[in-house]
Order: structure tokens, then C-alpha cells, then sequence
């Protein structure tokens, strides 16, 4: 019988949980809800205790899994598992894996959960397991992940792929990170909206103006949306984020010299309408033999990218798969 993999995305809200088999099928997936008290202390035994009802029901037993593969928020050391911060979670100096490993007596693996999801939407998504990948993670904030030469990049401290601070305007807004500037100032779904907010008061007969009269506030959605309807106030704030994106994409381009850049997240959902306009930033941006043999496409797998790629990443470790 071949072996089962548990694959696990912790967010700040829920933990994503999937058993898939050894060729990245989702067997069984469910979520349980992050408790972030006492520091999130009691979130590994929750995890643990969570996975031992689902296996005891489905009759699983423990010598039938391979492993665990983890990705988590925040600033995490790709090679021990340890957390040195995650604020979403609540953890400081956290060793996750260590945690894991003491509660399963399973093998564990840990990475960021942005890097994670990268591995998952290679594997089975839309990377098609490509050997040279940038990914990049449109929602509340911006995040990303680079697999370079078929490996995930985690850089000396676990920091490689940190695409949201990339600086895109100097002296620009405070991002979370305490600088200034980042490209998730202005290209996350806060950032859009910051953007509308000026937008209206600069266009006061838009329809973008006229929606925040109205509702008393704008989302990301909205501005998509006014965009469609012809407004052109709206229509500038996702030509600039598409410009900056591509700009910042094109820069990455001539460092990684990717095959496909995936781009996911809740912003993403605006579909071609945003897509197309990165592309042509890209291509306006890029060296020429950069774009050429580069593929810009919507990620997939949506919510299931963290627990494939969770999969990918016990079997890269303990059977040597590779893209």
C-alpha cells in the first residue's frame, strides 16, 4: 500500500488540514480553528489531536503516513522548523516542528506558507512543476515565493521570496513591516483601496467617488468592478498596480529568469482584466529574451495549493522528488 502524506496550512484564522496519497491527491481535508491563546501554545496539540480523530475514522493508521509538511506565517528557518515570529499566530522563537515531531512522532517539515503554497500550485496547479518559478500573492497583504533550479528559495534566515517589501516608492506609505514604501503599500487589496480613497477625493464625480458616497466604503472588488462599468478613476488605480507589479515582476525577471510567474490571492480573482494588464507591464518592462519565455498566469488550486504543496515538501525531503 503506498504511503499517505499530511499536508497542513496554518493561518491566522483557520488550520488547513488535507491527508493526500504520495501523488498529491486530496484523500480527505477540514479545518479547525487557530486558538491563538496563552501564544498559541495549545495550536500544535490541536492540530495533532485533530489529524489522530480523522485517521482513527477512516481507519488510518499512523505507520501509513509519511510524514507532515507545514507552511506558516511569518519568519520561519526553513531548516529547523523554527518560528522566529508570527504575529497572525501569535508565536515568538516557536519550534513548530520540534512541537510536531514531539506530539506525531512523524517526520515534519516546515516552511513559510506563502513558499508552501508555491510548491503545491507547482506540483498540481498551474506551474505544471516548472524549474523556474515566481509566485506572487494578491490579498490583504502581498506575498510570494521563488523556485529556482527546481528548488524553493529560503535564503539564509528564511526571508527569500519576501516579494511584498520589495520597495516600489521611496518615502511612500508606512507598510506593517515598519518601512516605507513596499510594494504591498500599493499592490494588496489595502493597498487598492488606499489608492481609491485618493482617487475619490482627486475625481468627486467618478463613479468610484459616487460608490464611497454611497456605502461609505470601497473595496478592492468595487474598484474591478467600476472599472468594467467605464470609470475611469477606478480604471487608473488597477493601470498603476499592474504597472508597479510588472515593473517589480520584470526587475525579478532579470534575476530569476522564470518560466512562469503565478499570480494568486483574493485581488487575482478580478480574473484576465488584472492578469493582462501585469502581462503588458511585464513585457513594457522586461528584457526581451525574459518575457519570451515567460508564462503569466492566475494560480489554481486556491485554498488547497498550502496543503499540496505540504505533500510535495515531505516527499521532496524523504524521497528526493523534484520538480
Amino acid at each position: 500500500m503506498s504511503k499517505q502524506v499530511i499536508g497542513i496550512d496554518i493561518g491566522g484564522t483557520t488550520v488547513k488540514i488535507g491527508m493526500l496519497s504520495d501523488s498529491g491527491d486530496i484523500l480527505d481535508k477540514w479545518e479547525i480553528p487557530t486558538k491563538k491563546e496563552k501564544g498559541g501554545a495549545g495550536i500544535t496539540a490541536d492540530i495533532w489531536q485533530s489529524i489522530t480523530a480523522h485517521m482513527a475514522a477512516s481507519g488510518t493508521d499512523k505507520t501509513d503516513i509519511l510524514g507532515m509538511g507545514v507552511g506558516a506565517p511569518g519568519f520561519i528557518d526553513g531548516e529547523t522548523g523554527f518560528v522566529y515570529e508570527a504575529v497572525n499566530v501569535g508565536w515568538k522563537d516557536f519550534p513548530l516542528a520540534e512541537k510536531l515531531k514531539q506530539d506525531s512522532g512523524l517526520p515534519v517539515f516546515v516552511i513559510n506558507d506563502a513558499n508552501i503554497a508555491v510548491l503545491g500550485e507547482n506540483w498540481r496547479g498551474a506551474g505544471n512543476q516548472a524549474k523556474n518559478v515566481i509566485a506572487i500573492t494578491l490579498g490583504t497583504g502581498v506575498g510570494g515565493g521563488i523556485i529556482a533550479n527546481g528548488q524553493i528559495l529560503n535564503g539564509e534566515n528564511g526571508m527569500a521570496g519576501e516579494i511584498g517589501h520589495i520597495t516600489v516608492e521611496l518615502g511612500g506609505h508606512l507598510c506593517n513591516c515598519g518601512r516605507r514604501g513596499c510594494l504591498e503599500t500599493v499592490a494588496s487589496a489595502t493597498g487598492m483601496v488606499r489608492q481609491a480613497m485618493h482617487e475619490a477625493k482627486e475625481a468627486p464625480v467618478s463613479l468610484l467617488a459616487a460608490r464611497l458616497r454611497e456605502r461609505g466604503e470601497i473595496t478592492s472588488k468595487d474598484i474591478f468592478e467600476l472599472a468594467e462599468m467605464g470609470d475611469q478613476a477606478s480604471q487608473q488605480i488597477i493601470d498603476r498596480t499592474a504597472d508597479v507589479l510588472g515593473l517589480v515582476l520584470a526587475n525579478m525577471g532579470a534575476m530569476i529568469n522564470p518560466s512562469k510567474i503565478l499570480i494568486g490571492g483574493g485581488v487575482s480573482k478580478a480574473g484576465e482584466q488584472l492578469i493582462d494588464a501585469i502581462r503588458i507591464a511585464f513585457e513594457k518592462y522586461a528584457l526581451a529574451r525574459v518575457s519570451a519565455i515567460c508564462d503569466i498566469k492566475a494560480a489554481q488550486l486556491g485554498n488547497d495549493a498550502g496543503i499540496i504543496g505540504g505533500a510535495f515538501l515531505v516527499e521532496q525531503k524523504l524521497l528526493n522528488v523534484q520538480f
